[in-house]
């Protein structure tokens, strides 16, 4: 399985801009730039890598842990998560320093301890997980029965 997205850009990197494509069109010539990385405006300008990371993740650890929890026998009524991306200036440009993932659950008849434990799981074991390997990735739970 192969999946792909396209990104195009014209000028400079501070005062050019771009697009992202992806072939489901789910994102269709969707704007970004500098401004929109940097300047924190929350869609205002496009979007971002960062904002593209934190959406990938936070949809891949959602379904890895639903996945643990229908083979514990259980069915998730609700999984939210919350992925933050920080991206930092460090030494030689900004590199992304940390991620936060902060979940919300609620599987009716399971128990909170088998819960976090299936989250956390999932949160090594996801392949965003994995491909963030690099970074640092926290995990905060919120669960209901």
């Amino acid at each position: 399985m192969k999946r792909r997205a396209t990104a195009v850009w014209n000028g400079t990197g501070k005062d050019g801009s771009g697009s992202l494509s992806s072939p489901s069109n789910f994102f269709d010539s969707t704007p970004y730039s500098a401004r929109s990385r940097f300047e924190n405006e929350d869609g205002k300008a496009g979007t971002n890598p960062e904002e593209l990371i934190a959406a990938a993740h936070a949809g891949c650890f959602n379904m890895a842990l639903s996945f643990q929890i229908a083979a514990a026998g259980f069915e998730a009524d609700e999984l939210t998560t919350v992925a933050t991306v920080t991206l930092d200036k460090v030494a030689g440009g900004f590199a992304i320093t940390g991620i936060a993932l902060d979940l919300s659950g609620k599987v009716t008849g399971m128990e909170k301890e088998e819960f976090e434990r299936l989250a956390k799981e999932a949160k090594e074991n996801c392949p965003v997980s994995k491909a963030l390997g690099a970074v640092p990735i926290t995990l905060a739970i919120t669960f209901s029965s």
